[in-house]
């Protein structure tokens, strides 16, 4: 498994027009192969941001690397530029991409995952 993430430090007063950016967006991920699930998770707050992190799970990382070479990718960030000015960043989004190495279930069941 492959968990592949992305960190948004949103600006003060922003963070509706983020959170609507996304909840508005087309999600091509169910088309992909390998695809398990997304989150977009909204973290704490800081003096200067609101952290966020967009959270998507993978069987493989092979999987996750074809999604971003795939057409989906591309019409899925399609539109990320007409946000411009009315979304403001501390930086531009940070990926962070993790292999699974244990797993635990919501049974209790745990499993190494290499």
């Amino acid at each position: 498994m492959y968990i592949a993430m992305n960190r948004f430090r949103v600006v003060p007063g922003f963070e509706e027009a983020f959170e609507a950016m996304w909840r508005s967006r087309q999600g091509r991920l169910a088309e992909m192969p390998g695809y398990i699930e997304f989150h977009m998770l909204k973290g704490p707050k800081a003096e200067d941001h609101t952290l966020y992190a967009s959270h998507t799970v993978w069987e493989t990382f092979e999987d996750f690397q074809t999604w971003t070479k795939s057409d989906q990718f591309r019409t899925a960030h399609a539109k990320a530029g007409e946000n411009r000015g009315k979304i403001e960043y501390l930086s531009g989004p940070q990926f962070e991409g993790f292999e699974v190495i244990i797993h635990e279930d919501k049974h209790g069941a745990r499993a190494d995952a290499a």
